[in-house]
């Protein structure tokens, strides 16, 4: 059975399993980062399901806010969800979307955050690249379920795409270009240049910074991906996940610089003497 194995009346679904597959990776890496900052490694496991189930609620919230035009011509909009609840929780059906993912997931994480006391900034550093990998992995589940492919292509390692799979006006058509796997080498890439980041400019970066990079990398390339997509997300006639991701991009670009920039770190600087000039005073008063 390609949809997955089948054990009694239970499926334990390839797609799933993948999925769950990327999750442990992504811990198990954020385990090695955050001991190799001498922080405390148990808060990925105890933050976990925040960040599992707040992504799950997220990446499907933004699926059903932005359905592909293939669902859409189908009668799948977002009000067809909306006046159909069952339909909208049922995300074992599939239908996701990584923006989503990632909003809800940080969203889960900052609750985490503040509720015990840890830095927010300092530790979506540790967890990103974990994420970038799991983002690797989880792309795998696309070609199991013979999605996310490109436009058709002749290349050698075009992938062919059964019929009952095909949108709609390429019936006739059987090799694709395996945007997944593109995705998936990328987001490799990505996983490797957040770890080389965070070692060679250890004393450089601010908390934080390696997210800024991340929401600079993963946008750009979903961007360029977005292109060869033959099923976009359009919104009144806008690919949603491709405006998303520019401005996403620019915006962490500019924060990232002015964090940087000569002026705000003096005025860090300054910020810093005055609180610790109060503390002194303090203590003297005392």
């Amino acid at each position: 059975m390609r949809e997955g194995i089948q054990i009694g009346p239970i499926i334990l679904r390839y797609y799933a399993l993948i999925i769950m597959a990327g999750v442990i990776a992504a811990a198990w890496l954020a385990v090695v980062e955050a001991k190799r900052r001498d922080q405390k490694d148990e808060i990925v496991w105890d933050s976990l399901p925040w960040i599992v189930i707040g992504g799950i609620v997220g990446a499907r919230i933004w699926h059903i806010l932005t359905p592909p035009a293939s669902m859409v011509e189908q009668g799948i909009t977002t009000m067809f969800y909306l006046t159909h609840p069952l339909d909208a929780i049922a995300i074992w059906k599939g239908g996701v979307g990584i923006p989503g993912g990632i909003i809800g997931g940080a969203l889960a994480f900052y609750i985490y955050a503040k509720r015990n006391k840890v830095n927010f900034l300092l530790w979506t550093d540790i967890i990103v690249p974990g994420l970038a990998l799991a983002q690797a992995i989880g792309r795998w589940g696309n070609f199991i379920n013979q999605e996310l492919y490109g436009a058709p292509s002749n290349l050698p390692w075009a992938i062919s795409i059964d019929l009952a799979h095909r949108l709609p006006g390429y019936a006739n058509v059987a090799r694709y270009h395996p945007l997944f796997l593109y995705e998936s080498l990328l987001n490799l890439l990505i996983v490797g240049l957040l770890l080389s980041l965070g070692r060679k400019y250890a004393d450089k970066l601010r908390d934080g910074d390696l997210f800024l990079v991340y929401l600079i990398l993963y946008p750009v390339v979903r961007f360029g991906l977005e292109f060869m997509r033959l099923d976009p997300s359009p919104v009144a006639g806008v690919n949603a996940n491709q405006l998303l991701m520019a401005v996403v991009a620019l915006a962490s670009g500019a924060i990232l610089i002015v964090r940087h920039s000569k002026k705000f770190a003096s005025g860090r600087e300054e910020e810093a003497e005055e609180s610790d000039n109060d503390s002194k005073e303090k203590l003297d008063e005392a």
